[in-house]
């Protein structure tokens, strides 16, 4: 698996992992995690004490509401944890018995799932407010106080750091006050929020050494104004801030989001709060390719989950206004990407710079060249994240995936000029 990453983590990770999700209930396994229900309020650090491995390092927890691209799929987000529980594993050598995987069970909205008979779930309509919230808090001070410290043993060198926590795949209803309320008790960092951030800014430096354009040269367009959108936008304001010395009220205004309503811009009311800081002043657009003709986008990255999004037209137009246009069709599974690999390139006579969130096949050009897509998934970082960071740390700042970026550049940089 460490030898020949690309071709099999998808098998173990998206787009697989997300199809066992889907059918989670009815396929003949046996689920390794920890479900957390409403009915253990008051009794969860109880269960865990109880669970078999006491000695636990990793927790990746959902509530199962934003699987992928794919929804809610309920009790089914146990398949996520699990998931990336085996990331872990192989990829950053934590021992399987020391990684719990959590679904907090608090219903789905699904009715699909609520009428499956063999359905493994909570069979009602997912828990809100107040109720809720004081589950994943219970949650969350329950593992404080089950593993304040755990010892790691790395480089021959004993360290004491706190236990860590990793949400994911949490709806955008919850994720961003989960993280809030959660990162001043325990280490931890949202995946979707803060892992993927990292992940993509890396893309887009690695990008930059491509085009020989700097950051601060860029003009960045998102199609999806979610969780991970807007982490990614404030991770690259971030880096502008610190490397360009751009005030980060000014570095903010390099990014701009398309959402469901059109352009994401001053004049619109009713914006949820996460997309305040990336309303500017520029003229309403009501649609990807009215936006992407206004602004001129150098990068476009989508995050949407809608297929196609990324049509002939908007791909074409990237190219009118640049030599080498970016495009990052992030969506996951690969059924839900932005656009195809071989659409990007053959609709940008074959300019782009190219990264996808889910794995695409290399394709042979009509010259006879087989051409291989890079993937900007967060399972490249963020078990590097969670079994680094945590070493010497009580919570996980933003500066750290900013670290992590830069570093993880240099040596994909390295890996891609030695390969050639």
């Amino acid at each position: 698996m460490i030898n020949n990453a690309q071709e099999l983590l998808p098998y173990v990770y998206t787009p697989t992992v997300g199809e066992a999700c889907e059918k989670y209930s009815n396929l003949p396994i046996k689920t390794r995690g920890l479900y957390i229900r409403e009915e253990d309020s008051g009794k969860i650090l109880e269960k865990l004490k109880a669970w078999r491995h006491q000695d636990i390092q990793v927790i990746v927890v959902t509530d199962g509401e934003r699987i992928l691209g794919l929804g809610d799929l309920g009790a089914g987000g146990m398949g996520i944890s699990e998931g990336k529980i085996i990331l872990y594993t192989v990829f950053g050598g934590v021992d399987p018995k020391r990684c719990l995987p959590v679904c907090i069970d608090v219903g789905t909205n699904k009715e699909s799932l609520l009428q499956d008979p063999e359905y493994i779930g909570a069979k009602h309509k997912r828990l809100r407010g107040e109720k809720y919230d004081a589950l994943v808090d219970e949650l969350v001070h329950a593992v404080k106080e089950w593993q304040p410290h755990l010892l790691l043993q790395p480089c021959d060198q004993f360290v004491t750091f706190s236990s860590d926590v990793q949400f994911e795949d949490f709806g955008n209803t919850n994720a961003f006050h989960v993280l809030e309320r959660a990162q001043n008790v325990v280490c931890c960092f949202n995946d979707d929020i803060q892992g993927t951030a990292c992940i993509t800014l890396t893309g887009l430096l690695s990008a930059l050494r491509v085009t020989g354009k700097k950051l601060d040269e860029q003009r960045i367009l998102f199609l999806g104004a979610g969780e991970a959108g807007t982490g990614i936008g404030k991770l690259i304001a971030l880096a502008i801030n610190q490397t360009c010395g751009v005030p980060m009220e000014e570095a903010l205004k390099f990014c701009f989001y398309v959402d469901s309503k059109g352009l994401v811009c001053k004049s619109r009311t009713g914006l949820q709060h996460h997309k305040l800081p990336f309303a500017h002043d520029v003229p309403f657009q009501p649609d990807l390719l009215s936006a992407v003709k206004e602004l001129r986008p150098t990068v476009l990255i989508g995050v949407s989950t809608i297929t196609g999004a990324f049509s002939k037209e908007v791909l074409e137009a990237m190219r009118e206004y640049n030599e080498r246009p970016v495009v990052f069709p992030l969506s996951n599974p690969t059924s839900k990407a932005e656009c195809t690999f071989e659409e990007a390139y053959q609709h940008t006579g074959g300019t782009v710079v190219f990264a996808s969130g889910s794995p695409f096949p290399p394709f042979v050009t009509n010259d006879e060249r087989t051409l291989f897509p890079a993937q900007a998934n967060n399972a490249y970082i963020s078990f590097q994240s969670s079994s680094g960071f945590h070493v010497v740390l009580v919570s996980v700042h933003s500066f750290l995936f900013l670290s992590a970026a830069f570093t993880a550049t240099c040596i994909f940089w390295t890996l891609f000029t030695q390969r050639k």
